[in-house]
């Protein structure tokens, strides 16, 4: 897992949570430096911060701020100086190299070298760096925010954001709603369903309710990024267990099951398709063999239509 998803957002008007190497909050000089930061004075807080590295050479933090002061000044030189030390000594001292290297890359762009700047960048985003609200707001990036390297670079960033907003995640979104669900044949009532994305888009999460009786069961969706397909796991409250696997084919969710042996002997394949009938209208429609592919059984044949309700799930 990329950096655990990268968790660690940090501003950089903002104090990092646990850098245990500050003085105490107590010390006056300290106390009044971090109050002129929070309150963006940069200007005095460029000159306090100056005199706290002058006074603790080895404090990554206040390196730090120095240079995000001097930045907001525009004294680049400086706060590259102080970026650079700070990235120095915080590397084990819970600053992240690709903070530090975002920092650098926005400070060489106010200065205008944009090799440099791309470069610092790029080992920031190859770092994990996920904040694309700072390349899309930090004014240091406005010449260059056309520039197709810097595009990629967003992308890659808005990627460490929230992985699972990529396009394959979302090709089977057509499914998300709440359903009356009925049988294709005859109209028949036959249940209701409610699905929904859920782990910031990573599962699409189905919760199936039958008309009329007590069974009920879940699915869960989701893009195998490794694999590069999409794969469903249901489980539901009579013990079954069955695992598909497949993709988009022509706009239609194509599952497969490998062909698995049953309890009473035999062999069973199951092939599951989702046909996207529009924005209200989903057809499920399944299909089982016993002889490996040979010769094929309707097991149903389902319209999923919108509901303006949610059913209640049992056991979520």
């Amino acid at each position: 897992m990329q950096s655990m998803r990268n968790g660690i957002l940090i501003s950089a008007l903002l104090p990092f949570v646990g850098w245990s190497q500050s003085p105490s909050l107590t010390d006056p000089a300290v106390a009044a430096a971090d109050k002129t930061y929070t309150t963006q004075n940069w200007a005095d807080a460029e000159s306090q911060y100056t005199a706290l590295t002058q006074r603790s050479p080895e404090n990554p933090r206040f390196w730090y701020r120095l240079s995000v002061s001097a930045r907001q000044e525009k004294h680049y030189e400086v706060a590259l100086s102080a970026m650079q030390k700070a990235k120095t000594l915080g590397a084990s001292k819970n600053l992240p190299n690709f903070i530090a290297d975002y920092e650098i890359a926005i400070i060489l762009a106010g200065m205008g070298d944009a090799d440099r700047a791309l470069a610092s960048l790029k080992a920031s985003a190859n770092g994990g760096f996920s904040q694309p609200n700072r390349l899309a707001n930090d004014p240091e990036w406005s010449s260059l925010r056309s520039n197709p390297q810097f595009m990629a670079l967003s992308k890659q960033v808005q990627h460490n954001a929230a992985p699972c907003e990529d396009a394959e995640f979302r090709q089977f979104d057509f499914w998300i709603g709440d359903w009356d669900v009925a049988s294709a044949s005859d109209g028949t009532h036959q249940g209701s369903s409610h699905v929904a994305k859920e782990m910031d888009g990573c599962v699409i999460w189905e919760n199936w309710t039958s008309a009329g009786g007590p069974y009920f069961g879940k699915s869960y969706n989701t893009w195998n990024v490794n694999l590069k397909r999409w794969e469903q796991y249901w489980v539901d409250n009579a013990a079954g267990v069955i695992f598909f696997h497949g993709g988009i084919k022509d706009g239609v969710m194509d599952y497969w099951t490998d062909d698995v042996p049953l309890p009473t002997g035999g062999t069973l394949l199951r092939h599951l398709q989702f046909f996207n009938l529009g924005p209200d209208k989903v057809r499920q429609f399944s299909q089982g063999s016993n002889d490996g592919g040979k010769n094929w059984h309707v097991e149903y044949d389902f319209i999923y239509t919108k509901s303006p309700q949610k059913p209640v799930a049992p056991g979520s």
